[in-house]
């Protein structure tokens, strides 16, 4: 029964788990070896070890996500596809056009969305200080 769990876990970690922090691989085996135990009755050794675990994967910003890196100004050109001499309204433009193609709404990545609205405020910034 053990070797039949532990293949379950390694399967799962296979397709789901490889982008886990160790804190949430931790937080996971904990949770699965609670539930073994509360199969088996143990529920108060299961307890302590279940709760804990379901948290901490509950925590928000657990995905293991690095955050972006600082956009600079050339990367925000070439991220929407503007001149250096660019105005807001070309900016904008470029910016609908791109987050058009790349929203969840539409099949695009939100961190992909995030790093054209990045790009767009951090050029129409930089025109404000001008």
């Amino acid at each position: 029964m053990i070797l039949l769990l532990l293949a379950a876990a390694a399967v799962a970690w296979w397709y789901w788990g490889r982008g886990l922090s160790r804190q949430q691989l931790v937080a996971a085996l904990s949770a699965v070896g609670a539930l073994l135990l509360l199969t088996r009755g143990a529920w108060m050794i299961a307890l302590p070890m279940f709760l804990p675990g379901i948290w901490l994967l509950m925590q928000p910003g657990s995905a293991g996500a690095a955050p972006p890196a600082p956009m600079d100004m050339d990367e925000a050109r070439r991220v929407l596809g503007v001149a250096p001499g660019a105005g807001p309204d070309a900016i904008r433009a470029a910016h609908r056009r791109l987050v058009t193609r790349v929203h969840p709404d539409q099949g695009g990545s939100a961190e992909l969305a995030g790093r054209v609205n990045a790009a767009r405020d951090i050029l129409l910034a930089e025109l404000r200080k001008r």
